[in-house]
């Protein structure tokens, strides 16, 4: 016997798609379902616009880690929404970023050979990343539609392994495990006097990150989400409702895909240069594990991983720096600490937060929003 969680009624009589009234509660409780797509935008707009002030207040490596931050955002966005939406494990969305940074790197190089300058090489190299790693994510997902669990992230785990031997036997084009340097758009020339390149670098991966995050939450409000939800939970009952599971899948592989690529191709500017050490399966399972600790299947939580990546081996560098280790101790353990940090922090997510972080502010703002209910003075 079957059961049917609530809907939510208010949603079925203002002519919107219905969800579970629990799910949006939890899940959504930052993108309220009432917003219009105009509304979302400009919130998106007017948060980007928050976050490029912020840049003035960082100094040139704080706005590098910042890029830096914006680019996994785009990465683990996708790749939250692929695993929460539909189900679907992929161990290889390194390699989606790397087919993106690679795709970016050579249509870049390729305008500056043309002595094409201007916004067209700083769109152009962003539209075919995006473009190259879609196409990649629809053929991995046509590859991995019937599949599940462990095999589909058996598939998408050969990609990633795969790179490195396909950047040394083609290394006259992908430049082997060196990689290829990238000429990038520099930052305007009347804004040379104002910012300096990290900043311009941070606005830049910032706009991206909007981006992606902008579409993403248009997305997750649209009918389609509820056919991936449909999918992901009764593939059956979802076919009987007339929904492809296959296209389902595929589709939203390749949307995932492209925002991994477009966080490829923002670290191949802000980098100028691509190579397959960056990324690895360390890197790849670091993704995954960023879209556990933030809160599986929500763009907040993607925020909080992304964070979490960046700052976690930034932390560790400081401490080993700061405790009184010998030399060869602490090159040891640079790198090697934050892999057992994230280790722990996941643990400890898992047991407080099963959740993840955006999950526990969420229930934080709930007990918050109960309780100030309850303290209110009731009038008859």
């Amino acid at each position: 016997m079957t059961t049917t969680a609530p809907i939510d009624t208010a949603d079925a009589e203002a002519g919107r798609p219905r969800r579970p009234r629990g799910a949006r509660a939890r899940l959504w409780i930052l993108t309220p379902g009432s917003w219009t797509p105009a509304q979302r935008w400009m919130i998106t707009g007017l948060v980007l616009l928050v976050a490029l002030g912020a840049t003035f207040l960082l100094d040139p490596y704080r706005n590098f880690l910042l890029a830096t931050a914006a680019a996994s955002v785009c990465a683990i966005s996708g790749l939250s929404l692929l695993v929460g939406r539909t189900g679907q494990l992929s161990l290889g969305h390194a390699a989606l970023m790397a087919a993106g940074a690679y795709a970016f790197a050579f249509t870049s190089n390729a305008l500056g050979d043309a002595g094409i300058d201007g916004p067209v090489r700083l769109v152009l190299p962003f539209l075919a990343a995006l473009i190259v790693a879609a196409a990649l994510g629809g053929l991995v997902g046509i590859a991995g539609a019937r599949l599940h669990g462990p095999y589909l992230a058996g598939l998408t785990l050969a990609l990633v392994l795969a790179l490195p031997a396909l950047a040394s036997t083609f290394s006259n084009v992908l430049g082997g495990d060196a990689g290829i340097y990238v000429s990038v758009e520099r930052r305007p020339e009347f804004l040379s006097t104002i910012i300096a390149t990290e900043q311009w670098q941070a606005w830049v991966a910032l706009a991206v990150a909007a981006i992606v995050l902008g579409t993403f939450a248009q997305l997750v409000r649209s009918p389609a989400a509820l056919r991936m939800q449909a999918v992901r939970d009764d593939e059956s009952a979802a076919r009987l409702s007339g929904i492809d599971p296959v296209a389902v899948r595929v589709g939203m592989f390749a949307v995932s895909a492209a925002a991994a690529g477009l966080g490829g191709g923002v670290l191949a500017y802000i980098t100028q240069s691509v190579s397959p050490g960056a990324f690895g399966l360390t890197f790849s399972l670091f993704l995954l594990v960023a879209v556990v600790i933030g809160g599986v299947g929500t763009l907040a939580g993607a925020v909080w991983g992304a964070i979490v990546i960046v700052a976690v081996p930034e932390i560790t560098s400081a401490i080993t720096e700061v405790l009184p280790l010998s030399a060869e101790l602490s090159q040891r353990l640079d790198g090697n600490l934050a892999i057992v940090v994230f280790g722990v922090i996941l643990v400890v997510v898992m047991l407080a937060a099963p959740r993840g972080i955006h999950g526990a502010v969420a229930d934080l703002v709930e007990r918050l929003r109960r309780r100030r209910s309850a303290d209110a003075p009731h009038i008859p």
